[in-house]
């Protein structure tokens, strides 16, 4: 999708006369020579490689009963030996694709194994502590050999962590397991950016918000909905305003942490705006009952007005958000067609005024970096 774009920009320059052909040239080989995170190639063996280990796995499963134990754990071993192997032996020979295989067939051969030697010991651990034996191995592989495809399975594998706990846990928030997903996500980050799978870090930022979610609908802490939304909106400006100390090393991450933080405080908002009675149908009165509403508009204008031009997630989220909230104002709360007009007449205005600040600070802080420049 980038080196789409890229090429369409180089070629716009071209015929511009900005850049010349060479350069342009030189420069799309240069991208093309970096080595990619993200291939259909990588893709395919990736997928080959779960479906290969899950053969495997159902084969040994269906033939279970009539091995003998010793036979069993043998099996189990010398598959964890062989993966693990292969997996060292590709890396040495300078593979790109096959170590990444293999130790997904490893990961998946130590998750079953963990299941299989449960059964046949009649073991009677729980399943929040068999996943996080798994996913301590998976982290544990990951970080011996640098795998981005491990970095993914762990992300994956800490989903799956926090799905058993959600539906699992019954301790309250002064237990372990209830801070492991936070851990988790922790360690996940950590291993996209040593590893190299920066994409991995979206697995990390949707557990989060699971998660708080999760905090808030079982009311494992006195947290309000208003209370994440004021999170979410001090985290947006860490990452969107320049001011921010955080600011630099939110842009060196790249668009999610603003978009994150973003989704965070909206929902919180809505939640809010939930408790409170205020979806379509709820009839209210005035607008001063739907001031959650009118809040979570003006925090979308907000969003669009700091990273709406360097960040399209935000951008495209902050119309729907802004768009939804009109829609449930002007349904619900306006009441008949002057109201309504009014509404909108006042929407304008504000975003009019808005567009204008915002406009007036670009050109405010073009100037200032053209000064810088002289």
């Amino acid at each position: 999708m980038y080196r789409g774009r890229l090429k369409k920009d180089l070629d716009h320059w071209v015929a511009k006369g900005i850049m010349p052909a060479d350069v342009a040239s030189g420069a799309l080989a240069e991208y093309d020579s970096r080595p990619q995170s993200f291939t259909v190639g990588s893709v395919l063996m990736m997928l080959a490689a779960v479906l290969v280990a899950a053969a495997i796995l159902l084969f040994v499963a269906s033939n279970w009963e009539g091995l003998d134990r010793w036979l069993r754990v043998a099996m189990l071993i010398g598959s964890l030996w062989l993966f693990y192997g292969l997996a060292s032996f590709t890396a040495l020979r300078g593979s790109s694709y096959l170590p990444g295989l293999f130790l997904v067939l490893a990961t998946a051969s130590f998750g079953g194994s963990i299941a299989l030697i449960a059964q046949m010991y009649h073991l009677s651990g729980d399943g929040l502590s068999a996943v996080g034996i798994w996913f301590a191995m998976t982290v544990a592989s990951a970080l011996l050999y640098r795998s981005a495809a491990l970095t993914y399975a762990s992300g994956l594998l800490a989903w799956f962590q926090f799905s058993v706990i959600a539906t699992d846990y019954v301790g309250g928030s002064g237990g372990l397991w209830f801070y492991v997903p936070l851990l988790q996500a922790i360690l996940v980050i950590g291993l996209a950016y040593y590893t190299g799978a920066m994409r991995a870090r979206p697995f990390s930022y949707i557990l989060l918000i699971g998660w708080i979610g999760w905090i808030y609908i079982d009311h494992r802490l006195p947290v309000a909905a208003w209370q994440i939304a004021v999170l979410g909106v001090l985290l947006f400006l860490l990452a969107a305003l320049p001011v921010s100390p955080l600011h630099r090393l939110a842009r060196s991450a790249g668009p999610a942490p603003a978009f994150y933080a973003f989704a965070l405080a909206v929902m919180g908002l809505l939640l809010h705006q939930i408790d409170r009675g205020d979806f379509f149908g709820s009839g209210l009165g005035s607008i001063r009952d739907a001031w959650p509403a009118m809040a979570a508009a003006a925090f979308a204008i907000l969003a669009i007005a700091l990273e709406g031009r360097d960040n399209g997630a935000v951008r495209y989220a902050g119309y729907i958000v802004f768009a939804l909230e009109i829609l449930y104002l002007s349904l619900e709360v306006a009441g008949t067609i002057l109201g309504t007009s009014g509404l909108f007449l006042g929407s304008g205005l504000f975003l009019a005024a808005v567009g204008w600040l915002v406009i007036r600070l670009e050109r405010r802080f073009a100037a200032l970096d053209t000064a810088k420049g002289a």
